[in-house]
């Protein structure tokens, strides 16, 4: 069993890395996290729509994992009382939707009025599922990362992991841009970036850049109250001067890249809701995600390579507080935790 002498180095500080280190933290001191950038969730999680989602097409053994979703946040909740996760539900239609939730009913066009009263044009029907939500995602990263450091956790910005070293087949540290750092457990939470550290040690990560784009807007009241998403628009309002749109990525063209995107989306929501025409645009900015090859999280230690653990998902914002605290339990107690087995990297070699 490992003990709380061993140096955990955890690489990447977007919402995953900084989850871990908050989780791995409670229980050993001896935890580093180490960051490329001036400061934390800089790349794909500063561009998140940071929806609380854990509905869609889920198969097999993931879906006591996506189940417990909910559940996990508002136990986070009672640790971590700014956390601020606003339970605004999500409202749908025109979407696939999966009825099979428990948390997911059908609202006629006079609940809808009601709940949306902003809208200028109504579905006759709409699927809202009430316990979903949403938070900030960069405030949330810097709150793990400052409860982590309260328990005794270093953390390191601008510091550049450049590559993993091990003695023969265990981890024994990792160069960065300035310095070595010794580690007994090396933690992968660095997104896209993952495939690339890995590749030197002749491991293949199957992790691609899937990009997103968040449209930001500047708004002079509260014009949605749910998180709304529909062939028109995905949008939500996390206060009453700010409203979020996320479009899907299509191209770099200029008819189809992501300023135009962008800029498509904003006059749709301007025309789309009463007092829209006050809305302005604020930013267009591209998010990187990283999309493992079959959509489920890569999570678990290396068969091979002793002390690399790897921890890379998307839907992130849902996953990473449950993932990470069964995560830490592994990393800590050395022991493998039967929720994430379908989760392992050895599933791409069978």
């Amino acid at each position: 069993m490992y003990t709380k002498k061993e140096k955990i180095l955890v690489i990447g500080a977007g919402f995953v890395g900084a989850a871990l280190t908050y989780h791995l933290s409670k229980q050993n001191k001896n935890v580093t996290l180490i960051e490329s950038n001036v400061g934390a969730a800089s790349e794909a999680t500063e561009k998140s729509f940071a929806w609380i989602n854990p509905a869609g097409r889920v198969f097999g053994n993931s879906r006591p994992l996506y189940d417990a979703v909910l559940d996990e946040y508002h136990a986070l909740e009672k640790e971590l009382p700014d956390l601020n996760v606003n339970w605004h539900g999500a409202l749908t239609w025109g979407v696939s939707a999966n009825m099979e939730e428990s948390h997911v009913h059908r609202l006629n066009r006079d609940q809808i009025i009601e709940l949306e009263p902003n809208l200028k044009e109504y579905p006759d029907e709409a699927i809202f599922a009430h316990k979903e939500g949403a938070l900030d995602p960069v405030f949330a990263t810097n709150l793990f990362i400052k409860k982590a450091e309260e328990n005794g956790a270093t953390v390191l910005f601008n510091s550049k992991a450049i590559q993993i070293i091990k003695e023969g087949s265990k981890v024994v540290g990792v160069q960065t841009s300035d310095c070595f750092i010794e580690a007994d457990i090396i933690v992968l939470a660095a997104g896209t970036a993952v495939p690339e550290l890995c590749r030197p040690l002749g491991i293949e990560v199957p992790v691609a850049p899937s990009p997103c784009i968040l449209i930001r807007m500047n708004s002079k009241e509260k014009l949605i109250h749910s998180l709304i998403s529909n062939q028109q628009f995905e949008a939500r309002q996390p206060t009453s001067d700010t409203l979020l749109a996320a479009e899907d990525y299509i191209d770099e063209s200029e008819e189809n890249g992501p300023e135009a995107v962008g800029k498509r989306a904003f006059e749709t929501l301007r025309h789309s809701l009463k007092g829209g025409e006050n809305l302005t645009l604020e930013s267009i900015r591209v998010g990187m995600r990283p999309m493992p090859a079959d959509g489920y999280p890569i999570v678990g230690f290396h068969d091979q390579i002793q002390g690399l653990y790897l921890a890379v998902m998307h839907a992130a914002i849902a996953l990473a507080p449950f993932v990470s605290r069964l995560a830490a339990k592994e990393i800590i107690e050395n022991v493998q935790m039967d929720d994430l087995n379908s989760w392992r990297l050895s599933r791409f070699s069978v």
